[in-house]
């Protein structure tokens, strides 16, 4: 079995490109559909199995697609004929590019162009280090798009709607564009065969076969991106998409080497299906996988075909199919008979940036839904959570809006948790501008053993990042050594919630001078007077509050770049530049300081003025003093 997953913006028609190549021979197999997530279809198709896996569109079922291109012998990128909707192909164009799996454009909607379709294929050249090469041109009846000529074979084809297309002669308006593009295709693929350049050189006839057999070859190496044209919805062109993917597309093996290690297995989708459990969608690589046998370290419990009802047994090499009663296996990962290995950097899904707090809507789910967030991070890997420090609730990082919208439903009804969603506190801190010396008793005596300890202890602001240190300078014993850690850990109480309720930060505190006694005091009574003392100067000094900081990777479509600076400015960031990405062709890395107050502003921002094509990273630079006008919107 050879599989192969179609990827691109949402209203490319996917789904159509999909629907129209299972049918192609009418023999439709399984289906594996993972609601607002993927389809995965197998058929057959000229005697072959194959299996088609259907990614979601927008950039919040991004997740998906690294682990399952690990899991694909190629990817068709479905693209509409748009050349100012390229832009939004480049997320898909970097992720391929990123994992180097062999890969096909089919220019899709040819019944209503928006551009000429070799203006469509240079606006999404700007996002491919790899040539994307044209195999088709168009026929055209006025602006409508009749037929295609193959550039390889010279045949031509005129569309039916819906029906097969039927060999027609090249029309003679058509010949001087086909030679001129042929010639160009023929120079692509010659950079990758010497024999062919020679040929070309030499100026002789260049036959079909030699070109199909080095296209094949740079598919298969992902030297090229050849791109096709026609209509999915009227069943135009899609029959020659097939046939470049079963004689051009590698079959398992060329898989199983882009992932290091000598993976076995590899998982690309999950759910979690009522009264079956989580069901993990696994495709064989290397090597069989058995029902009963050991994949990642434990046993798989038992395999089935793609509609979770059918036993398959055993995976030969190629095969896809669902585990079941298989706790160990989570989408995401590559497993040996032994080792289970998260996929590699080119298939994890970027940060989830759209934080929000989540509490259940019935007080008894709450020891639930720690349980249940675990078993949704096994199946969603766009999927984070962390906790909240003050409150302890959970905080769930989604890819966006309608992913956590798609968690919460998936919790209620998998798990029968309801829960509300709210924004995420700020992290914020207090500290001083000044410092004072403080100096307390604690005496308390209520029958048997009392409570005695004085301490004098000064507190002082110290520089913005450093934290919190603790000295003594007690002369003559007056504090015993013993009692002098009750004191600091006493401080470091009090330090815990400041007068405004949050963690009082970058203060030193000396301890100077103190009495004990020999029978009342002890390490309870030093720290408690040591708390005590802290929190005395604090009410006597007063606080200011301090947001944090954020240092921001925005990665963006050059394009955007620009765009970015005004709306950075009205978050009261400061821009720090941005440059073209290493590797990423037609990319830059924006990088700016941002109140971490402004991320859910700037995950909006983001969306409208890119497209939704851009994300960005995030990581704590430094804490700053909040400004009078911001403190009502941060408590």
């Amino acid at each position: 079995m050879r599989v192969f997953s179609v990827v691109g913006p949402s209203s490319a028609g996917k789904s159509s490109l999909v629907e129209a190549l299972v049918g192609l021979d009418g023999a439709v197999g399984k289906v594996l559909d993972v609601p607002g997530v993927a389809k995965v279809t197998s058929f057959g198709f000229m005697g072959e199995d194959w299996a088609a896996i259907d990614i979601a569109g927008g950039t919040e079922n991004i997740a998906p697609v690294g682990p399952v291109l690990a899991a694909s012998d190629a990817v068709v990128l479905c693209v509409p004929a748009d050349a100012e909707g390229a832009v939004l192909a480049a997320p898909y164009l970097r992720m391929i590019e990123e994992a180097e799996v062999p890969a096909i454009i089919f220019v899709n909607k040819t019944d209503a162009p928006v551009s000429r379709m070799s203006e469509t294929v240079s606006a999404l050249q700007t996002y491919s280090r790899h040539h994307i090469v044209l195999r088709e041109v168009p026929i055209r009846n006025g602006e409508e798009i009749v037929g295609v000529v193959d550039l390889v074979s010279e045949r031509a084809w005129k569309f039916h709607d819906g029906e097969p297309s039927t060999l027609m002669e090249i029309p003679e308006a058509v010949r001087a564009r086909e030679q001129e593009a042929r010639a160009e295709m023929l120079e692509s693929y010659a950079d990758f065969d010497d024999a062919l350049l020679e040929e070309i050189i030499e100026d002789q006839k260049v036959m079909p076969s030699e070109v199909y057999e080095v296209a094949s070859k740079t598919l298969q190496h992902h030297d090229l991106v050849p791109a096709f044209i026609g209509s999915a919805e009227h069943r135009n062109g899609v029959n020659r998409l097939m046939k470049a993917l079963r004689h051009e597309a590698p079959d398992v093996s060329v898989a199983a080497g882009r992932l290091d290690g000598g993976a076995v297995a590899v998982s690309a989708l999950a759910d979690m299906v009522k009264h079956l459990g989580k069901t993990v969608l696994v495709r064989a690589l290397s090597g069989p996988v058995s029902g009963g046998a050991t994949l990642g370290g434990d046993n798989v419990g038992s395999i089935t075909d793609l509609d979770a009802r059918t036993g398959l047994g055993t995976l030969a090499p190629g095969a896809i199919g669902l585990t079941v009663k298989s706790d160990h296996l989570a989408a995401g990962h590559m497993y040996s008979d032994k080792a289970n290995d998260p996929l590699p950097d080119w298939a994890q899904p970027h940060p989830s940036a759209f934080r929000r707090i989540v509490t259940p809507v019935h007080e008894k789910d709450d020891s639930r839904l720690s349980t249940a967030l675990e078993r949704m991070g096994e199946i969603d890997p766009g999927l984070s959570v962390s906790q909240d420090e003050k409150s302890g609730n959970p905080v769930l990082a989604t890819q966006g809006p309608l992913h956590l919208r798609r968690v919460m439903a998936k919790l209620k009804d998998d798990f029968g948790i309801e829960v509300e969603e709210g924004t995420v506190p700020p992290g914020l801190r207090e500290t001083i501008r000044r410092g004072t010396e403080v100096h307390h008793r604690h005496r308390k005596q209520s029958g048997g053993a009392g409570q005695f300890a004085d301490v004098v202890v000064e507190l002082r602001p110290e520089a913005r990042g450093s934290g919190f240190t603790f000295t003594e300078t007690v002369k003559g014993g007056a504090v015993p050594r013993n009692y002098i850690p009750s004191v600091e850990a006493g401080a470091r109480d009090a330090l815990v919630e400041g007068p405004n309720g949050f963690p009082v930060v970058d203060v030193s505190v000396e301890l100077k001078d103190g009495k004990s006694h020999s029978v009342d005091s002890s390490d309870f009574a030093f720290r408690t007077a040591g708390k005590n003392a802290i929190k005395e100067a604090l009410a006597e000094v007063g606080t200011v509050l301090l947001q944090p900081i954020m240092k921001v990777d925005i990665h963006v479509p050059s394009v955007f770049s620009g765009a970015l600076v005004p709306i950075v400015s009205g978050m009261k960031g400061q821009v720090l530049g941005f440059e073209g990405h290493p590797t990423a062709a037609g990319w830059d890395v924006f990088q700016t300081l941002l109140p971490m107050t402004a991320e859910d502003d700037l995950f909006n921002a983001l969306g409208s003025a890119t497209r939704g094509t851009a994300w960005f990273t995030t990581q704590f630079d430094h804490y700053q003093e909040a400004r009078k006008e911001e403190l009502a919107d941060l408590i």
